[in-house]
């Protein structure tokens, strides 16, 4: 199953958007509470399925540059407690993204804004990870390899429950 940002974004009503895609910065506290529950209707949803017994593949980003600190990371963590879970930090050089973007959205923006700046730093906080992968040097086939070789192996993964401890501190 494949459940994430775009999937839910999807599914949140006009005058809820930009949903779970709210870029840091505090720029709609007004959806902020919206944002906490969505995200917990997320991760119910995430943790239902996979106690069914079904693979999960989820793709958001996190981050607590809202207008106050939300701690939405740590509290999904809790959420997923007991269930299987590897967090995987998907890295990529802001140059290599906006190369990217440039290609896809046939733009010629070429400065990086305070916003991808900003995004690009927020969603690696606190950096707790079990894997990280690096786009802009393994291709989507190569990191799908790297993660399910991290499966494979059985190494232990821990970031969610390090994660679930900031929660309940």
């Amino acid at each position: 199953m494949n459940l994430g940002v775009d999937r839910f974004k999807q599914m949140t009503p006009e005058r809820y958007q930009p949903g779970i895609g709210l870029r840091p910065g505090g720029e709609r506290p007004d959806l902020e509470p919206l944002i906490v529950t969505l995200y917990h209707a997320m991760y119910e949803s995430i943790a239902q399925h996979s106690r069914l017994g079904l693979n999960v593949v989820v793709d958001v980003g996190h981050h607590d540059a809202y207008s106050v600190p939300l701690r939405i990371l740590p509290n999904c963590a809790k959420q997923l407690q007991g269930l299987p879970v590897v967090f995987v930090g998907v890295r990529c050089p802001l140059e290599v993204i906006m190369r990217r973007r440039r290609a896809t959205w046939h733009t010629s923006e070429s400065t990086i804004s305070e916003a991808v700046i900003l995004w690009q730093q927020a969603v690696h906080e606190p950096g707790i990870y079990d894997l990280e992968v690096d786009t802009s040097i393994l291709s989507p086939e190569e990191c799908a390899g790297v993660i399910h070789q991290h499966l494979e192996n059985g190494s232990p993964s821990t970031a969610f429950q390090r994660l679930a401890n900031i929660a309940t501190n």
